[in-house]
């Protein structure tokens, strides 16, 4: 079993405390995200546990208590992007955020933390020179800390329409895609860093960018030594290509704040939901 840790929130930066608790305790108990009152036990000990998969954007929680990790097989994807707090008001100065990328690195090593310049945004403040300079910045500072990078292009969620109708958002063509990944293509190569893309459509193949998969069967084998099928994760979207995994995550509580995030509806149910954390129950959320 593979846990995913998680696509709904950002367990490593706003509930390390809460995780490490179930960890200890072998098990962790889910809400069903469209019915909460239908709940399942989930055990989490290494013996049933092949891989743990955290995604975040501010490992700092999580760095103390790696080692009581050791148990487990796990990696990292890690969010890192040239946004400002217009679109991440929740989040650390970037500079922070880097170091932060190559400390996880240092404890790890570079297979086991991917970095995510996702999503791509276009608009007339951020065109496609915005990104191919922020990109070379970034891939530069993260020369060697990673070997893969993730990239997506925005999808408007409804949830996310409203908060970025004012910013000007501008829609993808074929053509700026692929002038953004060939330029990606360029850099990354450079760096000693792969491409791959996560839940698109568009074939880069040419460019060297494979269509990814986050939750990747073939990664985990390879970190486990375990034998990990292939079966596509069916409760994902039709483009992505992660294999099966039980997500232990809750949406409407991250406080990131991200203006593009599809696992908020607002901060007013996020902080609703956080004031019914506690650190020592078995559900991230105490109460419906």
């Amino acid at each position: 079993m593979i846990i995913s840790a998680s696509r709904r929130t950002d367990i490593p930066a706003f509930f390390a405390e809460w995780f490490m608790n179930r960890v200890r305790e072998g098990f962790v108990c889910l809400r069903n995200p469209f019915n909460p009152r239908q709940t399942s036990k989930i055990v989490l000990t290494p013996e049933v546990v092949d891989c743990l998969v955290f995604w975040t954007k501010n490992p700092a929680n999580i760095l103390p208590y790696l080692e009581e990790l050791s148990g487990y097989n796990f990696y990292f994807q890690y969010t890192l992007t040239p946004y400002d707090a217009t679109l991440e008001p929740g989040l650390p100065p970037k500079p922070l955020l880097i170091e932060l990328f190559k400390e996880l690195s240092r404890k790890l090593d570079a297979n086991r933390v991917i970095w995510r310049y996702d999503p791509i945004i276009l608009s007339r403040e951020m065109p496609v020179s915005f990104h191919l300079t922020a990109f070379a910045a970034m891939a530069a500072e993260l020369r060697g800390a990673t070997r893969r990078c993730v990239i997506s292009f925005l999808d408007m969620y409804k949830k996310c329409e409203k908060n970025l109708r004012c910013l000007g958002i501008l829609p993808f063509t074929e053509k700026t895609m692929c002038e953004i990944a060939a330029g990606f293509a360029a850099i990354a190569a450079k760096n000693n860093m792969e491409l791959a893309t996560c839940a698109e459509e568009i074939d880069l193949s040419s460019l060297g960018i494979t269509h990814g998969k986050c939750i990747d069967d073939k990664l985990i084998s390879e970190i486990s030594g375990r034998h990990i099928s292939d079966l596509k994760d069916k409760t994902q979207r039709p483009l992505c290509g992660c294999v099966a995994s039980v997500d232990i995550g809750a949406y409407n509580t991250c406080l990131h704040g991200c203006l593009y995030c599809y696992a908020n509806s607002n901060l007013k149910a996020v902080r609703k939901n956080l004031a019914q954390h506690d650190p020592l129950s078995m559900f991230l959320i105490s109460k419906d």
